[in-house]
């Protein structure tokens, strides 16, 4: 997906990030239901102690003295009113009213309460009527309902709901669907109605909240881009140890150190590194005998075709033994490349370029140099050498002339070698590179080489930590699409390649 970040660090911030917002969401969640649960619970049993007391006190007084008494058990929670008829007239079957039924019927006395009618309902279940008879209390009292001090209430909402009064202020401050409503008939005659407000809780999202959960993200966060890019780093190691293993195979091994998976991988890549060795090795050996053994069969035929009367077929012997010779000897410098690695030492490409331009003017062909007099290098001087003379080479062979260019730039060289050729076809520009191509469509290697000039190119730039193209000069950018000819660019790196 386009919307996933690109890096491993990145991803499983987001990952961990996400799963710590989740966890947080379903932790609160329980914990709300939870908390509302239990301070349900811890008010519904003092709630039926102190009715309890209430009705204990109420009827035990005289009628007249109910209404004052009413007004006095009033307020915290408790709406006390009493009229000649219940308020309400219904029994609910709910866990609220029955958990409340039971706890009066135990707290009262079962005889007592059997001697006396009980109605509970869920004040969500009564009427208008009964919201008035309940309201009205505050007015004919002159006092307002206060919240218990306990479980989630918040003291700084006492100012706001001593500024309130009646329906509006209650609704504001307590959960009335939620409430208990009953009525318990006096024995003195008349009912006393009483309404036990269920308090509204104070949210937890508030911004002390978000600070929390804002600096909990923050640390989770760093812990994890640090613990994540620890984790992540043997991969840098082994991106780094794969480009020096395409440069030189023998490059130091990786140690084999840090967490066990880590070193399972080291000393997986280092075994790798080793068969390529023994293969280049074998290589290298095998070509090396069967040099030396066709050496000996080769001079045998030399000292044969000398003494051949015939003068035309001898010459054409001792050239195809000739060529054979030069076979060999270029096969075998071509597989010691990766064998016999030359130390890079300080050199000045610039004059490398000039020596190499100049020789090939003595021996008459058109070759010209541009660009500074001096240019710092730390390279192999013999692969160096051995590298522009190949392309510069094969710049004059098919062309009139050959202008080898440098631009020195802070932190790489290019070399441009142009010619005024018959350039490559396009389809043909990578397969060049590779070992025994020859586009030459003759069978003499007067002509057209053995076809490793540049394989081993490609070997020696790719040891200096560089890049090699060869691009047909019409396709150049800028080009007019007149020009012939073909560009060989060599890219160096000043930073020799690490290993």
């Amino acid at each position: 997906m386009k919307l996933l970040p690109r890096s491993l660090t990145a991803r499983t911030t987001l990952v961990l990030m996400l799963g710590l917002v989740g966890s947080n969401l379903i932790s609160l969640l329980i914990y709300t239901g939870d908390r509302q649960a239990a301070v349900s619970l811890a008010l519904g049993t003092s709630s039926a102690a102190r009715v309890a007391a209430v009705l204990r006190t109420l009827q035990n007084l005289p009628a007249a003295d109910l209404k004052a008494a009413s007004c006095a058990q009033s307020g915290s929670g408790l709406s006390i009113t009493t009229t000649a008829a219940p308020a309400v007239k219904t029994n609910d079957k709910t866990v609220n009213a029955n958990s409340l039924r039971a706890s009066l019927a135990e707290q009262l006395g079962t005889k007592k309460q059997q001697q006396r009618t009980l109605n509970i309902a869920s004040f969500s279940a009564l009427g208008a009527g009964a919201l008035e008879a309940f309201t009205s209390a505050e007015t004919r009292c002159g006092k307002q309902f206060q919240p218990r001090m306990s479980f989630g209430f918040s003291p700084s909402n006492m100012a706001a709901m001593e500024m309130n009064s009646g329906m509006g202020r209650m609704m504001q401050n307590w959960r009335l669907g939620d409430s208990i409503a009953l009525s318990y008939q006096l024995a003195q005659g008349g009912w006393v109605n009483i309404l036990i407000l269920e308090p509204r809780f104070q949210s937890i999202w508030k911004s002390r909240f978000l600070w929390a959960f804002l600096v909990g993200a923050v640390i989770v966060s760093g812990f994890s881009i640090w613990a994540v890019r620890r984790s992540t780093a043997p991969l840098a190691y082994f991106a780094a140890a794969a480009e020096r293993l395409g440069r030189d195979v023998n490059a130091p091994d990786l140690p084999e150190d840090g967490p066990p998976e880590v070193a399972k991988a080291a000393r997986a890549f280092n075994a790798m590194q080793h068969g390529l060795q023994r293969l280049i090795d074998g290589r290298t050996q095998m070509l090396a005998a069967i040099s030396h053994d066709l050496r000996t069969p080769i001079t045998r035929l030399r000292l044969r075709a000398e003494f051949m009367a015939a003068d035309e077929p001898r010459k054409k012997m001792l050239t195809d033994l000739q060529q054979m010779e030069t076979m060999i000897t270029a096969t075998l410098a071509f597989a010691r490349l990766d064998k016999e690695p030359e130390t890079p030492k300080p050199i000045d490409i610039a004059g490398l370029l000039q020596t190499v331009c100049d020789d090939m003017a003595e021996l008459s062909h058109d070759v010209s140099y541009s660009g500074p007099t001096r240019a710092a290098y730390l390279g192999q001087p013999v692969a160096l050498r051995r590298l522009f003379d190949n392309l510069v080479e094969n710049a004059v062979k098919y062309a009139d002339h050959a202008r080898v260019e440098l631009d020195e730039q802070p932190d790489q060289l290019t070399i441009n070698i142009d010619d005024n050729g018959p350039g490559i076809p396009k389809e043909e520009l990578k397969k060049v590179f590779d070992p025994f191509q020859r586009l030459e469509t003759s069978r003499s290697r007067e002509t057209g080489g053995v076809g490793l000039g540049l394989a081993v190119v490609r070997a020696l730039v790719l040891n200096h930590g560089g890049q090699v193209h060869l691009v047909n000069r019409r396709d150049l950018p800028g080009a007019s699409g007149d020009e012939r000819g073909l560009r060989a660019a060599v890219i160096l790196p000043k930073s020799p390649p690490k290993k």
